[in-house]
């Protein structure tokens, strides 16, 4: 690669930005178990503590994404200058209508008006609160769904969206998206009402531009084609963003980049190939990850980084040869071309970037130096622990 490319890439790394998310500092755990771990943060203000050490570490971790009604606090202006206060800023809005008894048969597809005005007016509240935080995206998940035939009808429920998502897009301010994920099972195991990428981009596309898809990461069968979604989203312009972790096998609360850095890598390089990088495409990049057995910190730095070295590796992508290769059909050259960025070890040049940047080359060892840990296992007692409530 000439210092040309190189330096490029670099230029790349050093303007990525990764959003982390306030629900993984706090205490999570399984279907049947929320484990408790040491110095779990007890407020709001305490996740945006822990996060600020994160992107001191980082360097490229400066948003962080807050969960309504995990993060409800009376003054969200006093909390916005509280993440600006320690170099961060509040990102994406995340609503929850799904952990409320009102909710067991659905939110806003529910057959009762009642219930799915209660869903609405929560969504709306939480335009409310980007307007009061400056948030850019609201992040819809709908666990709605059905589990017997013949339990709702199918064509009502996706009336009853519709209405509900035009009412939250005509709310909208200058400036701000609706980002709309899909899940394709569960809790529902019938039908589920926004269970893939398609259902998703239709619902959008009809609503406008300022509503677009995300694509979880760890929401997909196996063996779906997820850079395929990727490049098709962008290509459309309707890609809003990721949220990024890993699965096995039936959900996603894995480190991203732990049970497939080969998947991750190949869908970065879309990623790289769509223009997706660059600030204006709008692209939100974001963690949404729980983080059960292992440290919080720790798991949230090294998920940055993971996402840092499949991007590296992207664009590491000899992307003129690689199209010689295609354009002649020659398979296997192609092939070797991906293969090869993909098996460089792009962490020396990670850690000079961070040298250079006054950071230190392995961010979990310097985190681990830091004394946060003890500093907050010390501190933090009493009060109730933050957490996801299962």
């Amino acid at each position: 690669m000439s210092d040309p490319d190189l330096t490029a890439v670099e230029a790349a790394l050093q303007s990525q930005r990764i959003e982390t998310p306030s629900w993984a500092y706090g205490n999570s755990g399984t279907r049947f178990k929320v484990f408790a771990q040491p110095g779990v943060p007890r407020t709001p203000e305490e996740k945006l503590d822990d996060a600020a050490r994160v992107h001191e570490h980082t360097g490229v971790a400066p948003s962080v994404a807050l969960h309504i009604p995990w993060d409800k606090v009376d003054d969200y202006g006093a909390l916005a200058a509280h993440a600006k206060d320690r170099g961060l800023r509040l990102g994406t809005i995340n609503a929850n209508v799904f952990q409320d008894d009102d909710y067991k048969l659905g939110s806003v597809t529910h057959p009762d008006a009642a219930v799915r005005r209660k869903a609405l007016d929560h969504l709306l509240e939480c335009v409310d609160i980007m307007d009061a935080t400056g948030s850019r995206d609201l992040k819809l998940w709908f666990a709605d769904g059905t589990n017997y035939p013949g339990q709702d009808d199918i064509r009502a429920r996706q009336d009853r969206l519709a209405e509900s998502l035009t009412a939250v897009y005509d709310r909208l301010g200058e400036g701000q998206r609706m980002l709309l994920e899909y899940k394709f099972f569960e809790p529902a195991f019938y039908t589920t009402d926004v269970p893939d990428w398609g259902t998703a981009y239709a619902h959008c596309l009809r609503l406008g531009p300022k509503a677009q898809v995300v694509v979880d990461t760890g929401h997909h069968a196996p063996g779906t084609n997820i850079e395929f979604i990727v490049a098709l989203l962008l290509r459309e312009g309707k890609l809003g963003g990721f949220d990024f972790n890993s699965r096995f096998y039936a959900d996603d609360d894995l480190m991203v980049g732990s049970a497939d850095p080969f998947q991750l890598f190949r869908i970065m390089y879309e990623v790289v190939r769509g223009g997706a990088l660059e600030e204006d495409a709008g692209i939100a990049f974001m963690l949404d990850q729980c983080h059960n057995i292992e440290p919080k910190i720790p798991a949230i730095i090294r998920s940055v980084m993971n996402v840092q070295e499949a991007t590296a590796k992207a664009l590491l992508v000899d992307r003129e040869t690689l199209a010689v290769a295609q354009r002649s059909g020659d398979v296997l050259g192609a092939n070797a071309v991906l293969m090869d960025a993909y098996n460089t070890d792009v962490r020396p040049l990670l850690a000079r970037i961070r040298q250079e940047r006054g950071l230190g080359p392995d961010p979990v060892a310097a985190y681990h130096r830091s004394g946060w840990a003890e500093k907050i296992t010390g501190e933090r007692k009493g009060g109730r622990q933050a957490g996801w409530g299962a």
